[in-house]
């Protein structure tokens, strides 16, 4: 039988702990969070490893130290809500409401939605809920937010997004330029956002978030 505790150690000791992340909070929760229960079956055994790790179509488990260094600089404090876009299959909120007051996930999928609110439910995940609405709209019924977080990454961020973002909250996602891609923090100051890098990353872009382009002849 496979020891994913042990594994799950590891994966704190060698990925995120090298990583400058030192929050306890983070580490705890990396640490109490059973990540393999959140990926298909099959791929239970890739859960710890240092990449991105396709869990759908078009979503991915964002590698263990990319994750944490965007909570690590997002700061989540106890009192916060946040909205989670493209929760996939549920880890990211389960390792947020460890954090949060309360955690929304969004996914554009039903079946990838209620997969995931049926795995946070049998973990006992009380204070995240996961809801099927389009990933560039969000879920503004229920904010402002005062963290957003993006499980994947970016060409834009759509204004619908943005607007979900308290006065004073942040919201964090990996910006991609060609095969390049940086991790920016944008803080809401005076209603406009401020964007600043925090370190490179890589995901792939979320469907919708990508950079409409025109082609001339």
């Amino acid at each position: 039988m496979t020891d994913f505790a042990t594994r799950r150690v590891l994966m704190v000791d060698t990925q995120i702990r090298p990583s400058d992340v030192t929050k306890f909070p983070i580490i705890d929760a990396m640490l109490a969070v059973p990540r393999e229960v959140y990926v298909p079956h099959a791929l239970r055994e890739l859960a710890y490893m240092s990449e991105n790790l396709a869990v759908a179509s078009n979503r991915v488990l964002l590698e263990p130290r990319t994750f944490a260094k965007l909570l690590d600089t997002l700061n989540i404090q106890p009192s916060e809500s946040v909205l989670d876009v493209g929760c996939g299959l549920g880890y990211s909120c389960a390792v947020i409401a460890r954090l949060a007051e309360a955690v929304v996930g969004v996914e554009e999928d039903a079946a990838l939605a209620a997969d995931a609110q049926r795995t946070l439910s049998a973990e006992g995940v009380d204070n995240a809920a996961v809801i099927v609405a389009p990933l560039t709209e969000g879920a503004a019924k229920h904010g402002p937010y005062d963290v957003i977080t993006l499980e994947g990454a970016v060409e834009t961020v759509p204004q619908a997004l943005l607007d979900q973002v308290k006065e004073g909250g942040r919201i964090g996602c990996v910006f991609m330029e060609g095969p390049l891609g940086v991790a920016r923090i944008g803080y809401k100051v005076d209603g406009a956002i401020t964007w600043r890098q925090v370190f490179n990353a890589t995901a792939p872009v979320l469907p919708g978030f990508e950079v409409k382009r025109s082609f001339a002849l």
